[in-house]
């Protein structure tokens, strides 16, 4: 079937639209006691009785509270020399306001569980990680209207919604390949992120701090903020679409396809405009945007993990969505113990080393209740990789009839360091392992529903290859990231379009 220009805006705007993401307006609803449902019936589990510390229905015998994870293996984690010192950070993160709320959490899951139905696409992305030098209002904005951007090229492409999620307002925290870094003989803690230690290699920077939490927590709040004017406050109005385009980008060919594309859009809003449809309500000229982070420091986790007084579940408040690593993700692992129990949806990423068994054991521990919306398997393997091993999970997960959403990392399994030591990432290598997720699908009969990048809105150059024609000797020209190669802008939207076409072909639209 052939899509009007003025049936795509519709949906672009249904897609794009509400504030809801950020009025917790549901805390100050009654509920009741027994099982709370959602539209589709998927999104609220039952009441918890009161005074229990598990978020699992009565009759689970598996005792859980924020605590808990600490009779359980934690990898990944930081060795601080002063407990005391932990213990006074910790107690200032539990005074401290919560980042997100209940009702946000419930309204991500709510759109998580129409993903997993096949009526959604998700679009997670930002920073490798965040930094406290790099934080400017300037450098949200950017990042935050590229996925603006891309949210409309797949909306209009795809005629369906499209989630979107920020890697952002905690993303700090990195896992890292060995404990130490040792440069001339000298050795020193690894570098793991704003929120433990710093970058400079010396003794100093390297201690692993747990006040540098509390820094990292008041910088979240700030980006949130940040984040919640950009998402209502007007500059996320449709009828601004032209705007969102970065200088850089604009002269690319993307830059040019995308503003085409606003072109459609703005036709159809004048169309719809002159047959009386008001396109100043909050649906054209606001969006839903939430944070999500990877579950990796469990200190302050917990001390930002408080219990809904209208459900008497626990949500970590750090944030929208966690999601665990795949160097994290062991079944007897504190960091699925941690994750069990809290309300949020979650994310895990898998690698070619998950074994179909593997992952229907991590579903069965993350989301017992199969809830749809909970629970989004990450994929992160590489083209070749992800051809020969992902049918297999998915087949897991049909005869089993687990409910899940399918996303794809097609950055992580791609990297590659040059002959000059830079850490990169080549474009089409990112397209390969995207186009085989979409093929893989396809194959089996199952909803590709996502997409999760590593990108800022900033003119780096750290991935290679693309519009933006950046290879290994230019690599060195905007090199900033303190941690993995990020795609820059025009890679990015280059992406989605790579996304939206493919998304087209699956509903049987023409190309754009």
């Amino acid at each position: 079937m052939r899509l009007s220009a003025t049936s795509a805006a519709l949906l672009l705007a249904s897609g794009l639209s509400g504030g809801a993401a950020f009025t917790p307006a549901s805390l100050g609803s009654p509920r009741s006691s027994t099982t709370t449902t959602t539209s589709l019936d998927v999104a609220s589990a039952p009441r918890v009785a009161s005074g229990s510390t598990s978020s699992f229905p009565p009759g689970d015998d598996r005792e859980w509270s924020p605590s808990s994870w600490k009779g359980a293996i934690a990898k990944q984690m930081p060795v601080y020399e002063s407990q005391e010192e932990l213990d006074d950070a910790v107690a200032t993160l539990d005074r401290v306001a919560p980042l997100v709320f209940a009702g946000e959490v419930r309204s991500l899951h709510e759109k998580l569980a129409r993903v997993s139905q096949g009526q959604g696409f998700v679009l997670m992305g930002g920073d490798c990680a965040e930094s406290f030098k790099e934080f400017h209002v300037n450098h949200i904005r950017d990042t935050f209207r590229v996925i603006m951007q891309m949210a409309l090229v797949m909306t209009f492409g795809s005629a369906m919604p499209v989630v979107k999620i920020g890697r952002m307002a905690g993303q700090f925290a990195k896992p890292r390949s060995e404990p130490n870094e040792v440069i001339d003989g000298v050795s020193l803690p690894s570098y793991r992120g704003d929120n433990v230690n710093a970058e400079d290699f010396t003794a100093e920077s390297r201690r692993n701090n747990p006040h540098l939490m509390v820094d990292a927590y008041y910088q979240s709040a700030q980006t949130l903020n940040i984040l919640r004017a950009f998402s209502t406050g007007g500059f996320a109005d449709i009828s601004r679409l032209h705007a969102w385009n970065l200088d850089f980008v604009e002269d690319t060919e993307e830059g040019s396809r995308y503003q085409k594309l606003a072109g459609k859009i703005d036709e159809s809003l004048r169309f719809m405009k002159a047959i009386g449809i008001d396109t100043s309500n909050p649906a054209f000229t606001s969006v839903d945007f939430y944070t999500a982070h990877e579950c990796l420091l469990l200190p302050y986790e917990q001390a930002l993990t408080r219990q809904d007084s209208t459900t008497g579940k626990w949500y970590d408040c750090s944030s929208h969505m966690l999601w665990v690593g795949e160097r994290t993700r062991d079944l007897d692992g504190a960091h699925l113990e941690f994750t069990r129990g809290i309300g949020n949806p979650l994310g895990v990423k898998v690698s070619d080393k998950c074994t179909p068994e593997e992952l229907l054991r991590i579903i069965e521990t993350m989301n017992p209740q199969n809830v749809p919306g909970k629970l989004s398997i990450i994929v992160r393997m590489g083209a070749d990789k992800l051809r020969k091993n992902l049918p297999g999970l998915i087949r897991a997960v049909q005869r089993e009839g687990k409910a899940v959403v399918w996303i794809s990392d097609p950055v992580h399994g791609n990297t590659r360091k040059t002959d000059t030591g830079f850490k990169t990432r080549d474009f089409d290598n990112i397209r390969a392992e995207l186009r085989a997720f979409f093929d893989v699908h396809d194959e089996m009969g199952s909803h590709p529903g996502g997409v999760h990048v590593e990108m800022t809105g900033e003119d780096v150059t750290e991935c290679t290859g693309g519009v933006s024609a950046v290879n290994d000797e230019t690599l060195k020209h905007r090199y900033n990231t303190a941690c993995d190669p990020r795609l820059n802008g025009s890679q990015a939207l280059e992406l989605a379009f790579l996304i939206a076409e493919r998304m087209r072909l699956r509903t049987g639209l023409p190309p754009l």
